[in-house]
Order: structure tokens, then C-alpha cells, then sequence
């Protein structure tokens, strides 16, 4: 009952096994030798406190890797067959897999598009004499000229482009000409 009484003082207040003395030790106040050090609990693993750690664990020793038979289990020309056949198939599935890379051509856009063999350039002949300061230069706007939405009527298909001042003519001054122009 002595015992018990000091093995309740010891657990402060803790539910510990009866005689159990690793649960006394584990709740038990560390050991203090020097008041500047706390090292915790001694002795509760081991009670040789120089003694190194084991690098061989519980499973590696249990455990060992099987080990064959050693002998052949298969003769020296049916592993040389299987490793040729397996080979063989490699080597096919390979080349089904992963097909030659094509021909590299490493010719320029100009080599491909304007040096084709016998084409002779020539210039076409015109019909007319043109003036390029007085005309209007045909453009993929001028020729598209009456699908542009936001622009002014063009009252000159020659020269479409020109300035107008009819978005800003008041409606009543408009109303007084003679032909209006068309609503695009």
C-alpha cells in the first residue's frame, strides 16, 4: 500500500497500471543534475547512456530478401532465343511507334514561291497612259469603298476618299439640293 501511496504522488493525478514502472518513469518529474541542463527523462529506453543507436531496424532484420535458387532454372539456348526474339520485337514496335523523321527541305519562302523553274517575268502591257500624281492609287480600301460602314456618301467613285463636309452640313441646307446623296 506504501508503494501504491508513492506511485500516486509521483503521477500527479495521472491513471497509471499498478507496479508499472516505465508509466512511473514517463510521468515522473525529469531528472535535474544540473540546474542550468534539463535532459529529460533518463533510462527510459535504455539504461547505458553511452551505448550507441543500432542502424539495423526490426523489419530488416526479420525480413531477409529471397535469395534464387542458384542454379539455372532455363538452359543457355533458350535464354539466348528469348532475348533474340524479344529483340526482334522491340525493334519492330519501335518502328511502327516512332517513323523516319521526313526529308528536311531547307529551302526560303523566295526559293519556293518565285524561283519556280521557267518562269520568265515579264511586265504586263498598259492600256493607258497613268498619272500617278494626279490619280487615285487603287488600294483594297478603294476598291471596297461602298462596304465601309461610317463613311460619308462618296459622290466620286474616282476618288472616293476625298474631303466632305456633308456630316456636317445642317439637314435643312441638304434639303435643297437637287440629286442627294446615295445612303450607303
Amino acid at each position: 500500500m506504501a508503494e501504491q501511496t508513492a506511485s500516486m504522488k509521483t503521477n500527479s493525478g495521472k491513471c497509471l497500471q499498478q507496479h508499472s514502472w516505465m508509466q512511473e518513469r514517463a510521468v515522473a518529474s525529469p531528472d535535474i543534475e544540473d540546474p542550468k541542463k534539463i535532459h529529460g527523462h533518463k533510462g527510459i529506453f535504455t539504461t547505458d547512456q553511452r551505448c550507441k543507436m543500432d542502424t539495423l531496424t526490426t523489419y530488416k532484420a526479420t525480413h531477409v530478401p529471397l535469395m534464387g535458387p542458384g542454379v539455372r532454372l532455363r538452359g543457355i539456348r533458350r535464354e539466348l532465343l528469348e532475348k533474340h526474339i524479344t529483340q526482334v520485337i522491340r525493334e519492330k514496335i519501335h518502328t511502327e511507334q516512332s517513323p523516319p523523321p521526313p526529308e528536311a527541305d531547307y529551302s526560303s519562302t523566295t526559293q519556293k514561291d518565285f524561283c519556280v523553274p521557267g518562269f520568265v517575268p515579264s511586265r504586263p502591257k498598259s492600256t493607258r497612259v497613268h498619272d500617278y500624281k494626279r490619280e487615285q492609287a487603287i488600294t483594297f480600301w478603294s476598291e471596297n469603298c461602298q462596304q465601309i460602314q461610317g463613311v460619308t456618301p462618296i459622290r466620286n467613285l474616282n476618288a472616293p476618299f476625298r474631303k466632305s463636309a456633308l456630316f456636317s452640313t445642317p439637314i435643312s441646307e441638304r434639303l435643297d439640293e437637287e440629286d442627294l446623296p446615295p445612303d450607303n
